[in-house]
């Protein structure tokens, strides 16, 4: 079939708007997306997890271990999706100390409750900055890296003293996309992220007062982790604060 001029011209610029469409219905997240539906089933299994650490169903341990089973199950990229990462992330101005935190809104999803057992953030640093070494207590949090690469470490806190707490090395070693780990009062209590790469991105999510009743009330207790060694591999970390812990490692 032989097209005329006109003929070839409209049908070229029908094509070309075709695709433009397609292109800015793709950038929109306005396509059909298959991948949904299992995103929206793994928030609403984290979701169920922590109600079960909080109201003591399970125990932390326990809670680790599924949460960092069903966090090696997600597809970061339709996480981000949901969350709508680069409209969270665009223009955002990243600390010369530290990392910033970003708050994460979900989209309304059939079968998650509106109030969640988990607070939930994202943070957000340069290269070379860190979420600097802290451990917790009565809580239970876990990390899943979003963008970027990071130098890990993860502590067991042993022994509380005075003005030191006594650790123990557990990890140490690079995270990449999709890795994540996981901190309890009774496991790898004590952690410190360092990016690598020009940007670094972690999702974190907490679960507070998971030992209602308790002694201690939910908060970070920052550690200077260059302290005294000791036999075992243990360590004698020194108790500091907010201000000198940014001073010494953001």
């Amino acid at each position: 079939m032989t097209l005329s001029r006109r003929q070839f011209t409209q049908s070229a610029l029908g094509s070309l708007l075709t695709l433009s469409l397609l292109d800015l219905v793709a950038a929109r997240g306005a396509l059909a997306d298959d991948a949904r539906p299992d995103v929206e089933k793994w928030l609403r299994d984290v979701a169920d997890l922590c109600r079960d650490v909080k109201g003591q169903k399970i125990k932390q341990t326990d809670w680790q271990a599924k949460i960092e089973e069903l966090y090696g199950k997600v597809d970061v990229n339709d996480l981000l999706k949901l969350i709508d990462f680069d409209k969270l992330a665009a223009g955002v101005e990243l600390p010369d100390n530290g990392a910033k935190s970003l708050r994460v809104p979900f989209p309304k999803i059939e079968g998650l409750p509106e109030t969640l057992a988990f607070g939930r953030q994202i943070f957000a640093m340069k290269k070379g900055r860190s979420v600097v070494p802290h451990g917790h207590n009565n809580m239970a949090t876990a990390f899943l890296i979003l963008k970027g690469e990071f130098h890990g470490r993860h502590y067991d806190r042993v022994k509380d003293e005075p003005q030191h707490m006594i650790v123990k090395p557990t990890i140490d070693r690079k995270f990449a996309v999709g890795e994540c780990s996981t901190i309890s009062d009774f496991k790898d209590n004590v952690h410190w992220f360092r990016a690598q790469s020009e940007t670094g991105f972690i999702y974190n999510i907490h679960v507070m007062d998971v030992q209602p009743g308790g002694k201690l009330a939910s908060a970070r207790v920052y550690m200077d982790p260059a302290g005294e060694k000791l036999e075992g591999g243990l360590i004698r970390a020194r108790l500091i604060d907010y201000k000198e812990a940014h001073k010494l490692y953001g």
